[in-house]
């Protein structure tokens, strides 16, 4: 097994059997509900496998449910307080960046040639605005670096050294690269966790004003070359954004992602088709991308609050709340 390759919350022995999972959450706990207006809404994933409950370390599944009730906290108080859907997304994607568990930020994994190659995007449905890095090796929260692209340039989508250097004026955290590894990780989990992965982290909101935001973070492909940038820093792949219709926010296999517009796909149907968002993700991700060979899953949350996440694997990092109704954390697909 290479010595570059970090484990993340989402290597945990993929066999890429056939499954379905669409879940559905909606503010009364009826996975049919769709009619009470939440004040604000979140839900988050840690990244999408087929890994088999029996088989993962139960202190490592704790140690990722701590992880993700700690991201969901972070994004939940924002949105109680009165923040921004876009505040609450950042906040949320940052602590999942600065935890070793999920393949994103401080969890990176390596590239071919041993280095971390970061992506991430964020969305605003208020407006339609967008900013996203790729290829990024030295920047902390590459989720922060998204932002400032789109509120602090005229541009969507910045990468590698540029997206740096427009980080480092804008007053980012930059790190060395080494910062992307720790050893002791590696060391202790290795023998338990396969070296393949899927994956990334992601937020979608709504807020107490009415307004939705995604945003996506990912340390990329294990083993990639080539500088591969997968759907995580496209908007309309996977991340998207509209008031009219939802937010989404995607992980999985980003080649077919990005082939089949997926967040943008849902969005889509959603509004020329009239589906509902927990229709719109299953016809999506169960339908058009299953049919492809595409394995991954999304998250979601309409204007109206209801959430749904939705996979085609044994599994996907998932944490929810909304203001009146459910909230929970789960990461095999229900029998």
């Amino acid at each position: 097994m290479r010595r570059g390759i970090f484990v993340t919350g989402l290597a945990c022995l993929l066999v890429f059997t056939a499954c379905r999972q669409s879940v559905p959450v909606t503010n009364a706990g009826d996975p049919e509900a769709d009619t009470i207006r939440q004040a604000w809404a979140i839900v988050i994933h840690g990244g999408a496998g087929d890994m088999v409950a029996e088989r993962m370390n139960p202190l490592l599944e704790k140690e990722y449910r701590i992880a993700l009730a700690a991201a969901l906290n972070a994004g939940k108080i924002t949105l109680q307080q009165g923040g921004s859907a876009l505040d609450a997304v950042e906040v949320t994607i940052r602590t999942m960046e600065d935890s070793p568990l999920f393949n994103a930020g401080k969890g990176a994994v390596f590239t071919h040639d041993g280095n971390n190659e970061l992506d991430a995007s964020i969305m605003d449905g208020s407006n339609m605005k967008a900013g996203a890095v790729a290829g990024v090796t030295n920047i902390k929260n590459p989720i922060s670096a998204a932002r400032a692209v789109m509120e602090k340039s005229p541009h969507v989508l910045l990468s590698g050294a540029g997206a740096s250097e427009f980080a480092s004026e804008q007053g980012l955290v930059l790190v060395p690269p080494s910062y992307f590894f720790t050893k002791h990780r590696w060391d202790d989990l290795q023998e338990i966790l396969k070296k393949e992965k899927l994956g990334t982290v992601g937020c979608c909101a709504l807020d107490v004003h009415g307004n939705l935001a995604a945003g996506t973070s990912t340390g990329g492909m294990d083993n990639k070359r080539y500088n591969r940038i997968g759907d995580s820093p496209i908007i309309g792949a996977g991340t998207y954004a509209s008031n009219a219709t939802c937010a989404i926010s995607c992980t999985g296999h980003g080649e077919y992602f990005i082939r089949y517009s997926v967040a943008h796909d849902v969005s889509a149907l959603m509004e020329y088709r009239e589906l509902s968002l927990a229709a719109a993700a299953d016809t999506v991700v169960n339908g058009k991308l299953a049919r492809a060979g595409g394995k991954g899953g999304l998250i979601g949350v309409d204007r109206k609050g209801n959430i749904t996440m939705t996979f085609n694997t044994n599994a996907m990092f998932r944490a929810w709340a909304v203001s009146r109704g459910s909230t929970g954390i789960e990461i095999f697909r229900k029998q």
